[in-house]
């Protein structure tokens, strides 16, 4: 992998990666997180895989299920954000969505690939092959973030480090179509 700081304003900084052909991208992502001491980030890109496995969240079972797909794709879009384990994050438990624990982080990526038929899979990007290229822009957040263990999805959430003081409860769809 190579990247090149693009920008560094006010200790922001926004980085382009390329990640070569035979890479896996979460492990590269996580390496260079740990390394340049990214701990809150946002990401984007593109590129195309040769393989990768696809997660799924079933939040009725709290089931993640894991889709194989062993052809050549296209990264149609692949976002996600890199953040720090919170003390709550459930002493080092592992979930398959989120990767970079043995670096200190948390990397959360879903992904959309167009198939050789022009038909498009997505979701969590549980791991992923590169080739030939990824193109990844990394930009760092003005503060940290953070993932812990939410008991009531099982999940491992972002939280914020700072309380919130503004809030907005947004009706459900459910009391919307009642009334």
């Amino acid at each position: 992998m190579r990247y090149r700081i693009l920008e560094d304003i006010g200790g922001r900084r926004k980085f382009v990666l390329v990640l070569d052909a035979g890479e896996e991208v979460t492990e590269a992502v996580a390496h260079f997180a740990a390394e340049l001491g990214v701990k809150g980030a946002s990401l984007s890109g593109i590129g195309a895989l040769s393989r990768s496995h696809l997660g799924w969240f079933n939040p009725a079972t709290k089931e993640f299920r894991e889709n194989q797909i062993d052809e050549q794709t296209e990264v149609l879009a692949i976002t996600g954000n890199i953040a720090e384990a919170a003390e709550s994050d459930g002493h080092g438990h592992e979930h398959p969505h989120i990767h970079g624990a043995a670096q200190g982080v948390r990397l959360h990526m879903h992904i959309v690939l167009g198939c050789g038929d022009a038909t498009v899979r997505g979701g969590h990007l549980v791991s992923g092959t590169v080739s030939p290229t990824m193109e990844l822009i990394v930009e760092e957040a003005a503060t940290h973030l953070t993932r812990g263990l939410d008991a009531s999805s099982g999940l491992v959430l972002l939280e914020p480090r700072q309380p919130c003081p503004n809030r907005l409860d947004v009706p459900r769809l459910a009391e919307r179509v009642a009334s």
